[in-house]
């Protein structure tokens, strides 16, 4: 089973910036697309941003500019840098791991709470 453990979350002034980092059970990069999801209090959650087993990466509009998804192969690692954040930015964010071949056993990690506040 792949586990995913996420950190770097924590409380960030507007504008500021955060970087939050996935780590894989496992080399799982040439098969699983990673990606980056939030949930803000009561609402659902919402993929950010995404990264395919090329590199492809993919953003929603509201993050555009201003987030970065990377993966690092050696360290089994996948990153959201965020910058220029805003307050409705303040969310979980969730690391998930799906494999295109089945695509509803994806895996998740526990969330890393980001606390945009001034």
């Amino acid at each position: 089973q792949v586990q995913l453990v996420e950190s770097g979350g924590g409380l960030v002034q507007p504008g500021g910036s955060l970087t939050l980092s996935c780590a894989a059970s496992g080399s799982i990069f040439s098969r699983y697309v990673m990606g980056w999801y939030r949930q803000a209090p009561g609402k659902q959650r919402e993929l950010v941003a995404t990264i395919t087993t090329r590199g492809f990466t993919n953003y929603v509009d509201p993050v555009k500019g201003r987030f970065t998804i990377s993966k690092d192969y050696a360290k089994n690692t996948v990153y959201l840098q965020m910058n220029s954040l805003k307050t409705k930015d303040t969310a979980v964010y969730y690391c998930n791991a799906h494999n295109p071949l089945f695509p509803y056993n994806d895996y998740w990690g526990q969330g890393t709470q980001v606390i945009v506040s001034s």
